[in-house]
Order: C-alpha cells, then sequence, then structure tokens
C-alpha cells in the first residue's frame, strides 16, 4: 500500500507533471511555427483557390478536435487495460474507425460550409465541388496519419512508463497543424495541376 502511495503521489505531482509534459509541449511549440511556414508557402495557391484562406483554419480546427480526441480515448483505453499493444482490439479499432468517419463526414461539412460563408460575405468562391474535394481528401488523408500516429504515441508512452495524457494530446495538436497542412498544401496543388488539365 506504501509503495502504490509513493505511486500516486509521484503520479499526481506538480514536478512529475511538468517533468513529463515540458519536453513534449516546448517540441509542440517549435512544431506550431512550421505549420505557420507552410501556410506562408500556400500564398499563391490561397490567391489561385478563391475560398481556400477561409477552408484553411476550419480544417486545422477540426483536425485537431477529433484527433486529440481520439488521443484522450486511447489514453482512457490504455489506462483502462481495454488496449494493451497494436492489435486488431475491438477498442483500437472502432476508437480509429470513428475517428476517421467523423473526418470524412466534418470534411464534407466544412467544403460546403466555406463556399456558403465565402459567398455570404461577397467573396469569390472556387466553388462547392472544389473546396468540398480540397476538404475532403486533405482530412481524411491527414485523419490516417494522425490516428496512426496517435495510436503509437499513447501506447509507446505508456509502455515507457510516461503518462500520454501527458503527452498524446499536445503532440498530436502539433503534428496535426503540422501534418494537415502538408495535406491542405499538396491537395491544394494536385487540385490545381487538374483543374489546369481539364481546361
Amino acid at each position: 500500500m506504501p509503495e502504490r502511495q509513493d505511486h500516486l503521489e509521484s503520479y499526481a505531482s506538480v514536478w512529475g507533471i511538468v517533468r513529463e509534459a515540458l519536453p513534449f509541449e516546448l517540441v509542440c511549440t517549435t512544431g506550431g511555427v512550421f505549420a505557420g511556414i507552410i501556410l506562408v508557402k500556400m500564398t499563391d495557391m490561397i490567391e489561385m483557390i478563391p475560398g481556400l484562406l477561409v477552408l484553411v483554419p476550419a480544417i486545422l480546427g477540426m483536425r485537431g478536435n477529433i484527433s486529440c480526441t481520439l488521443g484522450s480515448r486511447l489514453g482512457s483505453a490504455v489506462h483502462l487495460g481495454l488496449i494493451s499493444k497494436i492489435e486488431r482490439n475491438p477498442e483500437l479499432i472502432n476508437n480509429v474507425t470513428g475517428s476517421l468517419m467523423l473526418s470524412l463526414i466534418m470534411s464534407i461539412v466544412l467544403g460546403v460550409l466555406a463556399h456558403l460563408m465565402t459567398v455570404a460575405f461577397g467573396m469569390p468562391s472556387a466553388g462547392i465541388l472544389l473546396l468540398v474535394l480540397i476538404a475532403v481528401i486533405s482530412g481524411v488523408s491527414s485523419g490516417v496519419i494522425l490516428s496512426i500516429l496517435a495510436v503509437v504515441i499513447t501506447i509507446g508512452a505508456f509502455r515507457h512508463g510516461i503518462d500520454p495524457d501527458n503527452v498524446t494530446t499536445p503532440a498530436i495538436g502539433t503534428l496535426g497543424d503540422v501534418v494537415t497542412m502538408f495535406t491542405v498544401f499538396y491537395t491544394a496543388k494536385v487540385v490545381i495541376w487538374g483543374w489546369h488539365i481539364i481546361q
């Protein structure tokens, strides 16, 4: 019993939380700067695809909300002993599948909303089809990548004695920004290339 008490005090202590979380928070803060750099490099595409500037923050927000929630759910499942390794585990499969389904549905909604809001405020739009296409491809592809990363980080942290709750959410939050910006960037490039070929 004293050993359990010592473990809980160490786990819940201010220093224990700061010691585990601070290095990841520093790395994540730096990663956020890279997401900004990618956005700067997208200036030409933002001008070529009207409405893309409205879509980008919405996709980043969606990706962070869904992926960080997945990370939290995985952390809870690991603590409860429902997930112990990467395998065909119903708990793991359901969490990841649910996250990807949400990504698909919300990407379609975001593409439609980006078009409608752009038009409503009197700005030009690339069209509902183009914006939905960019939102779905970038939203789902980043969702797949981040789901894999969330599983690996959560289980890896737990196996190394690190509380996943201190690590997974900030890591996925930052990686989500970087990965999503990359997918939006390359999806927009492909869409522009395809659009020129069609025309």
